[in-house]
């Protein structure tokens, strides 16, 4: 029996051969588990090849519960030339399910406008070399660019890396809507063949009946030819006269007499009894087959085998399985020269680079009415964390800061700092942490990277309610934390009590009946606590058992000579 249901064929080879074998898996063991699936189903495979990067847990989960995505990026090779000059050749573009395909001519329209709005720094140009392959040309800007780099940068911005989406939503056998995971709808597949053979059994079953009659008659004919032909010659009515005469259904004398003359005389008995064994024999058969389930599962297995070979020679995937490289920097900072600068804001928010590190107490000069506000070294290639008395973080570029022998811009005009906002603090971004409080006396931990924002409008770090705002921000460097508040209460407790949040209001690190806190410090225990005396003297204190004591306490009068109003630094 032919078969011509099978999987869609716009399904690559590859795919219809990993789902055909989990299909014969599952005749076996129709309850086997997603993982044992998943040995034989790697992952969607596309007809226009690229890479798939999902990761293998996030493909085990999409086929478990048959929602999910997969990542798919586009395949390229990096090719060299003379004097170590290098470009990057895309040879194949991710398959889109919306639009069947990513335009070729449309990504490019894409990048074109992106690099020339300069939103595609790593690269110097783009060509589309394509014939009958895919060839898109990506020169990059500098040859200290790493090719992986590059490409990294370009999955993030363009559609050379798309998601794919996967919704197994589908009717059921009895046309209710549900989400199947990848085993129950290969099973909803393999119960849907066992119908299909059964009405295909059972509609071939009724064509042979049919013939089979048709051919009892053919042979009652046979035996009284010259009679019959003699009857459809001169008998005005010869259908119900061969009816009569010869015991002939109304089916079998129809089939007579649509039958030419010469045909007639052409009836050979042992070719009728012929075709009537053959036909019985079939009939005969199709009956056990559809009262047999295993030899129905048998059979359903033979056709999806027969499937198989169709495409065995074509056994590769398209879309090659494979894992995203981690890159852990900006590529953008391989195109900046390195270089020292002096970051120097005004107390009114006026910011600017000075070339080299320059003495931080050296007089800097300010606008008439301006004065001094922050100072601090850097490098051209670091991230400036500013934080507001808002609670919010805002990320500067160093290589993006005003240069020359100016006053600078104001900050507002690289970020959306409020016109009501102060800058509480000016921090060069590392890998370290930060203690930031508010004026009711709440403080938390804050990662240094966590703390950048990749918008204008900055990232919220420190909740604050009413009229509260943020005074404090130190670097971690010790075990301890020093609290002081505008009362010149002084608290001291271990860094430890302080927890570590992405963002929230914090703890309370020191209470007070009025005012609020002044000022933070991190500091090591077996260095002791130094603050800035007067004169430009640093004075440091090594015993604090005074003021040590748990977290939340209001604290104790400082030393003598402490700074009026309270401050550390």
């Amino acid at each position: 029996m032919a078969w011509q249901h099978q999987f869609p064929t716009s399904i690559p080879p590859h795919n219809i051969i990993e789902l055909a074998d989990a299909s014969l898996h599952l005749i076996k063991h129709p309850n086997a588990s997603i993982e044992t699936l998943l040995n034989y189903v790697k992952g969607p495979d596309f007809p226009t090849g690229g890479l798939l990067i999902e990761p293998a847990g996030s493909i085990k989960d999409a086929y478990s519960t048959g929602r999910g995505g997969f990542r798919v990026r586009a395949k390229w090779e990096v090719e060299t030339e003379k004097g170590g000059a290098w470009q990057i050749v895309v040879t194949e573009i991710p398959y889109q399910v919306q639009n069947y395909q990513v335009q070729k001519s449309r990504l490019i329209e894409r990048l074109a406008e992106m690099l020339q709005a300069k939103r595609l720094p790593v690269l110097a140009d783009i060509r589309d070399e394509s014939a009958e392959d895919i060839r898109i040309v990506l020169e990059p800007k500098s040859r200290r660019l790493e090719a992986e780099v590059v490409m990294e940068s370009l999955f993030k911005l363009t559609d050379f890396e798309v998601r794919v989406p996967l919704n197994l939503n589908v009717l059921d056998a009895d046309g209710r809507p549900v989400v199947m995971n990848l085993r129950e709808a290969l099973n909803a597949w393999l119960a849907h063949r066992r119908v299909v053979l059964q009405r295909r059994s059972h509609h071939r079953l009724g064509k042979i009946a049919s013939r089979l009659e048709v051919l009892d008659g053919y042979l009652i004919v046979f035996l009284n030819i010259d009679e019959v032909i003699a009857i459809i010659r001169e008998a005005d009515h010869p259908r119900d006269e061969l009816m009569r005469r010869f015991g002939l259904n109304e089916n079998q004398a129809n089939a007579v007499l649509d039958m030419r003359l010469r045909s007639l005389r052409r009836l050979e008995e042992m070719a009728l009894r012929t075709e009537r064994d053959k036909l019985a024999a079939e009939q005969d058969d199709l009956n056990a087959l559809l009262g047999d389930e295993a030899r129905q599962w048998s059979f359903i297995a033979s056709q999806i085998k027969d499937m198989k070979d169709t495409f065995i020679k074509a056994d590769h995937r398209k879309t090659i399985l494979a894992e995203a490289p981690k890159i852990d920097f900006d590529p953008t900072e391989i195109l900046v020269e390195r270089e020292a600068i002096t970051v120097i804001c005004s107390a009114n928010g006026w910011i600017r680079a000075m070339r080299g590190h320059q003495d931080l107490d050296s007089d800097f000069k300010y606008k008439e009415g301006d004065s001094a506000g922050h100072v601090l070294h850097a490098e051209t290639t670091d991230k400036i964390l500013l934080f507001a008395d808002n609670g919010r973080f805002y990320t500067l570029s160093g290589d993006k800061l005003p240069r020359g022998r100016g006053f600078g811009e104001p900050v507002s005009l690289m970020v959306d700092l409020p016109a009501d906002s102060d800058i509480v603090k000016l921090v060069r971004a590392g890998d370290g942490k930060m203690l930031v409080a508010a004026s009711t006396g709440h403080g938390l931990v804050v990662d240094m990277q966590g703390a950048l924002a990749q918008t204008r409008n900055g990232k919220q770090v420190l909740n604050l309610s009413g009229s509260a705002r943020a005074v404090a921000c130190a670097i971690v460097a010790g075990d301890m934390v020093a609290s002081v508040g505008v009362n010149r209460k002084l608290i001291v407790f271990d860094l430890e009590e302080v927890p570590e949040m992405g963002r929230g209001k914090g703890v309370i690190l020191q209470r007070f009946k009025d005012g609020g806190l002044a000022d933070v410090m991190v500091f090591d225990k077996a260095k002791g606590l130094s603050w800035q005396a007067g004169g430009g003297r640093v004075r440091t204190e090594p015993d604090l058992s005074t003021w040590l004591a748990r977290r939340g306490g209001s604290g104790k009068l400082p030393p003598n000579g402490f700074p009026r109003p309270a401050k550390f630094t």
